[in-house]
């Protein structure tokens, strides 16, 4: 009996680890780029947009849909390394399984 409270404490402390490097989640800041850093997103560890800079030289008003593909571009991108992130800090706790719904 002895070993099940002490799994169950084990348990525990591996939630509130998890939990805590979740919540840390929200202060990392990833950039993504596209155009050569002529668009920039930053989102955070939640995969929050923060902010979007747009170099003014690719603001040309003829070629409006460039742009919206470079921003598209620059958001997936941080998205993704949003995303690999995430997964890397769980893998910590979790020992590299892929468990669904945690993160």
């Amino acid at each position: 009996m002895n070993n099940m409270n002490q799994m169950m404490k084990q348990v525990k402390k591996m939630q509130e680890q998890m939990l805590k490097a979740q919540e840390a989640l929200a202060d990392k800041k990833i950039a993504g780029t596209s155009g050569g850093g002529a668009v920039t997103v930053e989102v955070n560890g939640h995969k929050k947009v923060l902010s979007i800079a747009i170099k003014p030289e690719v603001m040309d008003q003829d070629d409006m849909e460039m742009l919206q593909d470079l921003i598209i571009t620059a958001v997936n991108d941080a998205l993704t390394k949003a995303e690999d992130l995430a997964n890397d800090d769980m893998a910590k706790f979790t020992g590299g399984m892929r468990i669904p719904g945690l993160f």
